[in-house]
């Protein structure tokens, strides 16, 4: 018995021959197909030598099906048209599946209190979350979902929709508190006096202790260059720390931080899900029971 790569032409003489029966021309197959005309009637010139069958009648540049022709053209409509659909079928049966893209930090600490919430929409498919610190890792075709720092301009033709501002404010342990009283009363310089706990950052981030407080001077404390250690070092009462808003909100709702001041300093950028323009049903449910998640917390 013959295999079918023995007894079947090549697929791509078969789809330039369709394309031509198709169009009524050479040209045009070729442009439709995004390659040349010479390999066109290359490809339909090997299928005819193969079956040793005229397929076309050719008038200059234009062609006509011989009556062998217009029958192998609908049944190659016929047999792809088989092909597209099955794999329009598996297609549809793993649309649900859905990439997550973000920082480590922001996926730790806002994302994974949620995750539950986004299993509980991707019913079909499954759910993988890429972490990393390049934000063009966010731009990958298969990312559905990105949280991302910025503002909308960075990232033209995506749609973005903001999550929470981008905001900060010092926090500590309630024990920590308990031990320096002065840290409630609202003024930068009571940090002069306490441990402080530092996130590693540029020279000139706005987001650091001494342009919360205020000062030039240096100031002692470990550094970290992990959010979420520096954020478990004040949960264990050794210092104050800078948090940002998202960031810190199960542990604030938990009482295992506290917030030492009312008003918050704001970056003039923010975070943002961001998402293609246009969404799989999925993605976008799942945007959408994200981005009401943070305005009901």
């Amino acid at each position: 018995m013959k295999t079918l790569k023995a007894s079947l032409p090549l697929l791509n003489a078969m789809v330039a021959f369709e394309a031509t029966a198709r169009r009524g021309n050479l040209t045009a197959a070729a442009e439709e197909l995004a390659i040349a005309q010479s390999a066109v009637s290359r490809h339909i010139a090997n299928l005819e030598k193969r079956l040793a069958l005229d397929l076309l009648a050719r008038k200059g540049n234009r062609v006509s099906l011989t009556e062998n022709g217009a029958a192998l053209a609908e049944a190659i409509r016929d047999g792809l048209g088989t092909i597209r659909d099955a794999v329009a079928r598996l297609q549809e049966a793993d649309r649900d599946s859905l990439v997550i893209a973000s920082g480590y930090d922001l996926v730790q600490a806002w994302l994974m209190p949620r995750f539950d919430l986004v299993t509980s929409l991707v019913t079909h498919g499954r759910v993988t979350l890429l972490t990393s610190s390049n934000p063009d890792d966010f731009g990958r075709p298969e990312v559905g979902i990105s949280i991302r720092f910025g503002r909308p301009e960075l990232w033209p033709g995506l749609a973005a929709r903001k999550l929470f501002d981008g905001e900060w404010f010092p926090v500590c342990s309630p024990g920590f508190l308990e031990r320096h009283p002065a840290l409630a009363s609202e003024d930068p310089a009571a940090f002069l006096d306490v441990p402080l706990l530092h996130l590693a950052a540029p020279e000139d981030a706005i987001d650091n202790w001494r342009s919360w407080i205020g000062t030039t001077r240096s100031l002692p404390g470990p550094t970290f260059s992990s959010y979420l250690s520096m954020m478990h070092e004040a949960i264990a009462g050794r210092g104050a720390a800078l948090a940002w808003a998202g960031f810190v909100e199960e542990q604030l709702r938990l009482g295992q931080l506290v917030r030492l001041t009312r008003t918050p300093r704001r970056h003039a950028d923010a975070f943002y899900i961001v998402t293609r323009r246009k969404t799989t049903p999925t993605e976008q449910m799942v945007a959408q029971a994200l981005l009401d998640s943070a305005t009901a917390r």
